[in-house]
């Protein structure tokens, strides 16, 4: 899925990040919407497996509607779109508005300890000299280190990944934080995990120490 030029590829994780911003902006106002879709009186729900065991699958309309005017303010903001605009709720992808806000509450969690490591880098090598030998050695400088780690980031968490198909990962709404999520999950097989290690790091959902 990484046939395309880096022009494309950069354009498709700004408007990404872009997006995830201004979900973030909106949680307060999101969470009052989930509970109303939630709880409301003529919003039925069953259960189903959906493939991640026994799900509550109910429609989420008011989530559906605030989700759509958001893309819409982040699509203006970027003034093109790349990929697909689908929104996943009440499926099997995002049974229900629930699922959606634990989904986009991981946005933080993934992002702040990736950019707590890469602003930890120089000072952790001008404190230690080994670790400023390591990361010569395998990168050529800090600043290469720094953008290595950034590449691979951009590349392989945005490349439509972590679904058994297409359709549940690929370039829709949903399936952008499924690609960034399968990147933190191999991130140990990184050649620079250790990296992330000497600065401190201890995973995406926990604290994270200096």
């Amino acid at each position: 899925r990484l046939s395309h030029p880096h022009s494309q590829q950069y354009q498709y994780c700004l408007q990404t990040l872009t997006l995830w911003r201004e979900i973030q902006s909106d949680m307060f106002k999101l969470w009052c919407l989930a509970e109303d879709d939630l709880l409301a009186s003529n919003n039925y729900y069953s259960l189903r497996d959906t493939g991640q065991g026994l799900n509550r699958v109910q429609s989420a309309p008011a989530i559906g509607r605030a989700m759509h005017d958001i893309l819409h303010r982040a699509q203006k903001q970027v003034g093109s779109w790349i990929g697909s605009s689908v929104v996943h709720l009440g499926d099997h992808n995002v049974p229900n508005a629930l699922t959606f806000i634990d989904k986009y509450t991981q946005v933080p969690r993934i992002l702040n300890p990736i950019v707590q490591v890469i602003e930890a880098i120089p000072r952790c090598a001008e404190q230690h000299a080994h670790v400023m030998d390591m990361i010569v050695a395998a990168h050529g400088s800090v600043k290469d280190c720094q953008l290595d780690i950034l590449q691979d980031f951009f590349k392989h968490a945005f490349d439509g990944s972590g679904a058994d198909n297409f359709y549940d990962a690929g370039s829709c709404i949903d399936g952008r934080l499924t690609s960034a999520w399968n990147w933190c999950n191999k991130l140990d097989k990184k050649h620079y995990y250790p990296i992330f290690k000497l600065t401190g790091f201890t995973g995406f959902d926990g604290s994270f120490k200096n």
